[in-house]
């Protein structure tokens, strides 16, 4: 069956779902292979639960004339994806970084939607998969997509690029991320501009932070659109940040915003929304409502008030860079009783020994009451700091703070997903 005629009972479905458990009456289910599961198992089951058709590409589960058989079921919902996106009319918007993707991805929606009808990629389905049903999930009544990309390997974006295809894009940062991976910080640089190439192929405009000298030499010769903190600087927009604590303070326009997101790590990811809301003429006013409402959740940059703490929950991710930006921004609170719990950062490859003793040299400088490091990476390095301890696993670390007390304490908790970091708030 070729993708035209695959497109066109996807036509007849409300929708595209790859789990059996959560498909609605009406969806076209993709049984896609993974690691520790094989969705071709599970196509009758969606046919059960109200799938309209189930793509399959094991010949063996072909049990009735809606089941649809293809070589590759992945293959086949990604070219399903380029081709439903070769029939939209309305603009998509791309952006990757290494840093702050899925904030900056909430802002922009959060300010596009004042004035279109916006779709944005669902929590952080950013990958080969979470691309393509988002693209799917595009309707007629869209006027706008905002598109998240993320990876860890040289031509990734490239590769999903080929099926968003991006009339529009930025990239938040280039950062210490995915270090195995890319093969280094050149390889990282590489990976993430992949973003700047597709987006001039198809002759359509960046967003480019002017203060970030690397952008601005990737972008050289693309069309773009540029802000700046620096007011004597030339720029398309002008936006200065005021203050990070407690809170972000900025100005835009003579206009003064107040969010509710803290550290000036942050400024950058709400400097692109604005910029993108202004260069589609959505109004200063709504922009300025639309960033000073925005509250980050999932672990992301949360303040938590907590009996009688207050907890800086930033456990969704880490890498360097970022973990770095967090641990400086702690450091400048004025606070006598500050504590850290923090985690390894995965996926650094033959520089996590290096880049996890720097972060603990910098932590035996700071000013803090205690910190908590939990993982092998963390347990390998050295210091003479009696303020830190250090246990191999989250499990060992949980089983050391139950039988504390915190009180009255301002908490940092930051790490990889893969150390779930967010399963020691209830002992704080």
């Amino acid at each position: 069956m070729t993708i035209a005629e695959i497109y066109s009972l996807y036509k007849q479905c409300i929708g595209v779902c790859i789990d059996s458990r959560k498909v609605k009456i009406g969806q076209l289910f993709f049984g896609l292979r993974g690691e520790n599961t094989d969705g071709n198992l599970y196509a009758e089951k969606a046919l059960q639960n109200g799938a309209s058709f189930a793509v399959i590409d094991n010949p063996k589960y072909k049990t009735c004339e809606k089941t649809i058989l293809v070589e590759n079921a992945e293959t086949t919902l990604q070219n399903l994806a380029k081709y439903h996106r070769e029939q939209l009319q309305i603009p998509v918007l791309g952006l990757t970084g290494s840093n702050g993707k899925t904030t900056t991805k909430e802002l922009i929606h959060r300010v596009l939607s004042k004035k279109y009808n916006t779709l944005a990629t669902q929590g952080n389905l950013n990958n080969h998969l979470g691309v393509p049903l988002t693209i799917l999930s595009i309707k007629p009544s869209h006027d706008f997509a905002v598109i998240e990309m993320g990876a860890n390997h040289q031509g990734e974006i490239a590769h999903l690029c080929e099926i968003a295809k991006p009339d529009f894009g930025l990239i938040t940062n280039y950062g210490k991320a995915h270090l195995e991976g890319f093969g280094g910080v050149a390889g990282v640089i590489k990976g993430k501009s992949e973003m700047y190439t597709a987006v001039q192929s198809r002759k359509g405009l960046l967003f480019v932070n002017a203060d970030d000298p690397l952008q601005m030499e990737k972008a050289a010769l693309a069309k773009k659109f540029t802000f700046s903190q620096n007011a004597s600087k030339l720029a398309d927009l002008h936006i200065c940040l005021l203050a990070s604590e407690p809170k972000l303070v900025l100005t835009f326009k003579n206009r003064e915003v107040i969010c509710n997101i803290y550290g000036a790590y942050n400024f950058t990811n709400i400097a692109y929304a604005i910029a993108i809301g202004t260069y589609f003429g959505v109004g200063d006013e709504d922009i300025a409502e639309a960033v000073s409402s925005y509250a980050s959740e999932n672990n992301r940059s949360q303040i938590i008030e907590q009996n009688s703490n207050r907890i800086f929950m930033d456990a969704y991710n880490a890498n360097p860079s970022s973990m770095m930006a967090a641990l400086s921004h702690f450091d400048k609170r004025q606070s006598s009783e500050k504590i850290l719990i923090l985690g390894d950062m995965f996926e650094l490859g033959k520089t996590a020994a290096e880049e996890h003793q720097k972060l603990v040299d910098y932590i035996s400088e700071m000013q803090i009451a205690k910190a908590y490091l939990a993982g092998n990476h963390f347990k390998n390095t050295k210091f003479s700091n009696p303020k830190i301890l250090v246990f191999d696993s989250t499990k060992s670390l949980m089983n050391h703070l139950q039988d504390i007390t915190f009180l009255d304490k301002e908490i940092l908790i930051k790490g990889s997903r893969g150390m779930a970091l967010e399963n020691v708030l209830p002992l704080l």
